[in-house]
């Protein structure tokens, strides 16, 4: 209060004292002109102008903050995301595309926005479900995109005030570009020391221009080592005598004469796919070797044979594989990447090019290169299949030189040894991601089927009793329904599709369960030792599951003993051992698959001999074995390979070796990654102890496609006291709920249903009745189901099942509900 007392004081004051002064501007116009006239425009003119001065005094000014709007000044984030190498978007929730770098826009226009965008179906797929998991969880793993040309590793954040955005990343793919390497090395330390040799080189494209040149070329042609070759003729930069030698243009005769060798650096593929016979490589670039008259390889040329074997060194050095032969086709001289891309030995070095290359191409290998040895210098290529790899044609380059001694022909060969090798991961990856698919649908069609052949034997034997006639008939119809469900969750555990009930687990405790089972299968002869490590973690998996995962194990080491025994007594051993790993650990060993982290690990060792290396690639695919006929299936390794991804864990098939080197057995190890106790499961054990119990009955709406299911599950929660309305598809199901809406206690569904499926049906029915508990019933897995439908308190039971387990799996439910 004092202080606006005192800031109008203030203003008092100085209104005086402008007043003052005002007044005594007037007086002494007047006092000066003497003109009564002047004085009062004088004075009118110093009116207006105060009041000019009040009005603006009055008018608020305008802040800069409140001119801001509240729309969020998304080119500030433009720029501080502006990557030229990576495609960076930011979407809200529905989606929408709200900020993009020009990388983005540049690859994928600004009219899409993740997850859609144009991509092919599977990467549409995989963009869908990691914005579900982001939207989640946070954050999710990275997949990898791809359109018709290129492709990406996309990832995506959750992020804002409000959690309301999604940021993506997406990353190109790049492919090694041989030329490229290339022309690094030819511009590079190994141009450089190719000079010092008096080799002058170049890459020159289709064209006829350079690409780029060695020092030395530069020296030669233009007398300067940093002159620019990128973009010359390169034709330009030579001549010819009388007697077609070749020498420098610049130079003139009074260079040293020049022999040139020209390697086309074609696609192998490409190659391979169009080369004809005879027919130059006019569309690839060119190695161009510019070699001094007299320098040769391998004793090609006497004079200098000190030069040649530094040569020699030199292209022991290049990417790409080379070789020379004689006018005979005599093999000369072949540098490393040849040998590997040839499959030939470091030391062993064949007589002809045609005994690198399969019987039915060895007619056309030896007569290319017999016309390209006697010929005129010309180059080309031809499309053979290696005996190293027979399958997959490639494309050798042929060039006849002169000038080389004894040298006529130089071959060049790619080494695609690891384009080769990543193309049979790719193939393998997606047979397996095939098979999964197909094993999968195959299993949930059948269980629906020993749905109802079990079903229907647990009604038949409530009606008779041990003794009867038709009960051991019974009994002996549900047993091999039993065996043919094992064979669907076999084909579930290897697809991932299976239901696990997870539980936290020490895994000494699982060995030793089934020590005694363990024995019985391994006989008399095959010892079976344990040995666990202190301080071992405990894992979140299926307890059962990981018994099958040991029993298979030891069922194939007992073979495998046995096999190697040459009988059935054979004496051997096997070893299960547990460790404890620490993520220290894991980053030592600097693996590319598993990430660091806790791990408690299974180790199964046997001395049966150990896995052929040509084997120990395909023995976790489905159906694969080495036993005779009828004693395997092919599905046990690829159950318990299955069984370990889906628990969150890794495998590794190996074989282990004794004191002396030699291989004794094969081993199998196994990486589950500690579980840490969290308040959550805390809160479920506590929750299940508290359940309080259900008094029985209840009406129940019963959603199934399948007439012999819905009319097993009908029976059999009848005779347990519940009503029971049935429907043959969700439509039907939402007829009957609209009804008596309050009438229900309970809905169960099938979950893939024609028309409307059961989790469409679900979330209608939720509408009305928010807290009603929806129990699902599929062949599918459980967590594969719970990752696909966003609906709360819902319950899943596995197909197929019993009598007893659907109305002990009802039973619970409703108990919860009742707690709820």
């Amino acid at each position: 209060m004092n202080l606006a007392r005192l800031q109008e004081s203030r203003r008092v004051v100085d209104g005086l004292a402008v007043a003052a002064a005002v007044l005594a501007s007037v007086a002494l116009v007047q006092f000066a002109t003497g003109d009564g006239t002047a004085t009062l425009a004088y004075a009118g003119g110093l009116v207006v102008l105060g009041l000019v001065a009040f009005v603006a005094a009055r008018v608020p000014r305008s802040s800069p903050v409140a001119e801001r709007s509240d729309v969020p000044d998304w080119a500030v984030t433009v720029a501080a995301i502006e990557q030229p190498d990576l495609a960076v978007a930011i979407t809200d929730r529905a989606n929408r595309l709200v900020c993009a770098n020009s990388a983005f826009e540049l690859w994928f226009g600004s009219s899409n926005g993740p997850p859609r965008m144009p991509v092919d179906g599977a990467s549409a797929e995989q963009l869908a479900r990691l914005a579900r998991t982001v939207w989640r969880d946070g954050k999710g793993e990275k997949v990898t995109i791809a359109d018709e040309e290129r492709a990406w590793t996309a990832s995506a954040v959750r992020a804002g005030i409000a959690d309301d955005y999604l940021v993506w990343r997406f990353a190109p793919i790049v492919r090694a570009e041989p030329i490229i390497s290339i022309a690094k090395h030819i511009t590079g330390m190994f141009g450089r020391v190719l000079g010092a040799a008096g080799i002058a080189v170049a890459l020159v494209s289709p064209d006829g221009t350079v690409r780029a040149g060695n020092p030395a070329l530069a020296r030669r042609a233009f007398g300067d080592e940093s002159a620019r070759m990128t973009g010359q003729e390169f034709v330009q930069l030579l001549r010819t005598d009388e007697r077609e030698r070749i020498y420098f243009a610049r130079e003139g005769k009074k260079g040293s004469p020049q022999t040139l060798v020209q390697v086309p650096l074609s696609d192998p593929e490409e190659a391979a796919r169009e080369a004809v016979p005879g027919k130059a490589a006019a569309e690839a670039p060119s190695l161009m070797l510019l070699i001094d008259a007299g320098i040769g390889l391998g004793g090609w040329s006497g004079e200098s044979k000190g030069q040649a074997l530094q040569l020699e060194g030199l292209l022991e050095q290049l990417p790409l594989g080379l070789a020379t032969t004689d006018r005979d086709g005599h093999f000369l001289y072949a540098n490393p990447a040849f040998r590997r891309a040839a499959g030939i030995g470091k030391t062993d070095l064949p007589p002809y090019p045609g005994d690198v290359v399969v019987a039915r191409d060895k007619a056309a290998m030896s007569d290319a290169v017999r016309r390209f040895g006697k010929g005129p210098a010309s180059s080309g290529d031809i499309a053979i299949r290696l005996r190293s790899d027979p399958d997959e044609p490639v494309s050798m380059g042929l060039a006849g030189v002169r000038g080389l001694g004894e040298a006529a022909v130089l071959l060049s060969l790619a080494d695609t040894t690891e384009e080769a090798r990543l193309k049979r991961q790719v193939a393998q990856a997606t047979k397996m991601q095939a098979v999964g698919q197909l094993a999968g649908g195959v299993a949930h069609d059948f269980n629906n089927v020993l749905t109802a052949i079990i079903g229907y034997c647990d009604l038949m034997l409530l009606r008779h009793t041990p003794g009867d006639s038709d009960y051991d008939d019974i009994q002996q119809i549900k047993a091999n329904s039993n065996r043919a469900a094992s064979l669907t969750r076999q084909l579930l555990a290897f697809s991932r599709q299976q239901t696990l009930q997870p539980e936290v687990i020490q895994l000494p405790d699982i060995l030793s369960e089934v020590s005694q089972l363990l024995k019985r299968l391994l006989g008399a002869k095959i010892t079976l030792k344990v040995r666990h490590d202190r301080d071992l973690g405990p894992v979140r998996a299926d307890p059962r599951q990981l018994e099958q995962v040991i029993i298979n194990l030891a069922v194939n080491a007992r073979d495998a003993i046995q096999s190697a025994g040459g009988g059935e007594v054979a004496a051997g051993t096997l070893a299960f051992a547990t460790r404890r790993v620490e993520a220290k650990d894991i980053r030592r060993m600097g693996s590319e698959i598993i990430p660091a982290g806790d791990y408690t690990v299974l180790i199964a060792e046997d001395t049966g001999g150990g896995i052929p290396q040509d084997v120990l690639a395909k023995i976790f695919e489905p159906f694969f074995t080495t036993k005779e006929q009828g004693k395997g299936t092919g599905l046990g390794l690829s159950t318990v390979y299955g069984i370990v991804k889906q628990s969150g864990g890794f495998i590794f098939a190996g074989n282990a070796k004794g004191s002396d080197g030699q291989i004794k057995g094969a081993r199998f190890t196994i990486y589950l990654p500690v579980h840490q106790v969290t308040e959550e499961d805390l809160k479920k054990a506590e929750a299940e102890e508290q359940v309080r119990e259900w008094s029985g009955g209840g009406t129940i709406l019963l959603v199934e496609d399948e007439d012999m299911v819905r009319a097993v599950a009908e029976r059999a929660l009848a005779r347990q006291g519940y009503t029971i309305v049935t429907a043959s598809d969700g439509d039907e199901g939402l007829e009957e709920f609209a009804k008596q809406p309050d009438r229900f206690d309970l809905v169960l569904t099938d979950v893939v249903m024609p028309s409307m499926d059961g989790p469409a049906m679900a979330k209608e029915i939720r509408k009305a009745r928010p807290r009603l508990p929806i129990l699902f019933m599929s062949g599918y897995a459980e967590e594969q189901l719970r990752s696909e439908i966003d609906i709360e308190n819902m319950h899943f039971v596995a197909k197929p099942f019993s009598v007893k387990q659907i109305g002990e799996k009802v039973g619970d439910v409703l108990r919860q509900s009742v707690k709820r």
